[in-house]
């Protein structure tokens, strides 16, 4: 397999490659990551093979909205609309019940699923065209192999994955809010680039109603 690195704003291939089975380096804010359809199981696991690891983790998933985060949660509360109408695109990702539908490798076999708009123009337009959620994990290896171009993607994953998209250095240094509305109330799971307090400001908006 000869991976293919795409410059331009053309993500024809990279669309055929994510309906066909095949994994797409994506670039995110802080870091590049290994994107396949969430809903083939089998495409999840070239994620694992790729990186030479168990499937044991579970994935985030990328959607383009909060309508189509509804088809891999089962059941989208207010408090999520709320959340994702205020900050997405944007770093919160937002942890639900999953959908039956959705492979347990995505989720390492867990009930609930991670979901989060990417603020990166050229992932979104994947999403958008290709019409389905993406199972990502990070591209790096290790905590201290960080892979933030689509140049480290190829050094490491050249002929292990169909193509990258170039959408230059992810310049972020920290990591995506992560917040489960799985029960009420909310909790924070990892506290990232978005502060807690924004979240809280817009929570109570929802319960002065």
């Amino acid at each position: 397999m000869k991976t293919r690195v795409i410059k331009s704003d053309d993500l024809s291939y990279a669309v055929e490659v994510i309906r066909s089975g095949g994994l797409v380096g994506v670039p995110s804010e802080t870091v590049y990551g290994l994107a396949a359809n969430a809903f083939d199981s089998a495409a999840v696991s070239r994620i694992y093979e790729a990186k030479g690891r168990p499937d044991v983790e579970p994935l985030s998933v990328l959607v383009p909205s909060i309508s189509v985060a509804a088809t891999v949660c089962a059941g989208i509360p207010k408090t999520a609309r709320l959340l994702a109408e205020a900050f997405w695109p944007g770093p919160l990702t937002i942890v639900l019940p999953r959908r039956d539908t959705v492979p347990h490798i995505v989720t390492a076999g867990n009930h609930t699923i991670g979901v989060r708009c990417p603020d990166v123009e050229k992932t979104l337009l994947l999403l958008r065209q290709a019409g389905t959620p993406l199972a990502l994990s990070p591209a790096s290896i290790t905590d201290e192999h960080i892979i933030k171009s689509s140049d480290e993607v190829l050094a490491y994953y050249d002929g292990k994955i169909n193509c990258i998209i170039d959408g230059g250095r992810s310049a972020s240094k920290v990591e995506p809010t992560v917040i489960s509305l799985v029960t009420e109330p909310y909790k924070i799971l990892r506290q990232g680039a978005l502060p807690e307090e924004k979240i809280r400001h817009v929570l109570s908006l929802l319960q002065g109603n």
